[in-house]
């Protein structure tokens, strides 16, 4: 099974859209559709903030990944936050998060992104493990910080 990237459009609204729902539902994320829906849209109608990729073929995908943009000076540029990935169940283990968190980060590199980061859940030891094969490591100085607005 490949984890071939598409760009997401406003055409592929419903089937990224399920996918979310099925993540945020796994997660314990509780976002009614029409917000869920509108932090989506302006994604793929090429919003400069971030980016939506389908994982798999278009027609029938198997996941996503949501990359959204900031700048940094430590970083000497622009910079991405993976803000959400999701694999479906029943095709989980067969490295396919693996691959998409090799490929992505290299075409972004490409682009101009100078550094990406995510969070993680400080429990979930198999998903820390991933991502440190991805070549994410943790910063031991600092931690994610958030203020709800």
């Amino acid at each position: 099974m490949s984890a071939a990237l598409t760009l997401a459009t406003p055409d592929h609204l419903e089937k990224l859209d399920a996918l979310v729902a099925a993540f945020h539902l796994e997660s314990g994320i509780s976002l009614d559709t029409d917000a869920r829906r509108a932090g989506v849209m302006p994604l793929l109608e090429g919003s400069p903030h971030g980016a939506a990729y389908l994982i798999g073929p278009p027609r029938a995908p198997i996941g996503y990944i949501v990359v959204t943009f900031g700048w940094s000076l430590e970083y000497g540029g622009l910079d991405g936050f993976i803000d959400e990935i999701y694999v479906r169940p029943g095709v989980r283990g067969r490295g396919i998060a693996s691959e998409t968190l090799q490929s992505l980060p290299r075409a972004l590199a490409g682009a101009g992104l100078k550094a990406l980061h995510l969070e993680v859940d400080r429990d979930a030891e198999k998903t820390q493990k991933l991502y440190t094969r991805a070549g994410f490591s943790p910063r031991s100085k600092y931690m994610l910080m958030t203020r709800k607005l």
